[in-house]
């Protein structure tokens, strides 16, 4: 099998390698955020996921794209959805990506995590799936999230201290958390 794995961040991409590498399936991270603000964070983020992917040896596709000006113009008329609109962005590039590099399965870290809508990212992962006519692979990573935080702690890895967007850090800061 031939998966991109769509990568939030290198905490979150641990114990999900690890779980599909004991599948014997070797993904390629693809890196595609547009999402996370501020330019820091990002940067953080970022730097972090490419030095996890030469440590694991790992394939790394890299959409660059600080993209702060791009995810406001979708996400700000409609702020209150913001997370399926942001879900929806990320697993698109993915799928789009995944078909256009020849991989025949796609997928996501964003899976791990409890703190995510988890049953939106898959309805939104199998919809990418039929429109773009490429599997998506489903794995409920979230009962290794502990596991896998620990381990990057571990390592030293950075750790982030909200979902990304700049509303999302409003939120962790100011306690108004939704």
């Amino acid at each position: 099998m031939k998966l991109l794995l769509h990568s939030c961040c290198a905490p979150c991409s641990v114990s999900c390698i690890e779980s599909l590498r004991n599948e014997g399936i070797e993904p390629c991270l693809f890196w595609y955020n547009p999402n996370i603000h501020l330019f820091a964070e990002y940067k953080a983020r970022r730097d972090c996921l490419s030095e996890f992917a030469k440590t694991e040896k790992l394939e790394l596709v890299m959409h660059d794209e600080y993209g702060l000006n791009s995810f406001l113009d979708v996400v700000y008329p409609e702020k209150e959805n913001r997370c399926l609109i942001c879900y929806r962005m990320r697993l698109e590039k993915t799928a789009q990506t995944a078909v256009q590099e020849g991989y025949d399965s796609f997928s996501t870290t964003l899976l791990i995590s409890p703190y995510q809508n988890h049953e939106a990212i898959v309805k939104i992962g199998e919809e990418m799936a039929s429109i773009y006519n490429i599997d998506f692979l489903y794995r409920d990573f979230r009962s290794l999230f502990r596991e896998g935080q620990s381990a990057a702690r571990d390592r030293g890895f950075y750790m982030q201290k909200y979902c990304g967007c700049i509303f999302s850090e409003e939120e962790r800061y100011s306690g108004k958390q939704k």
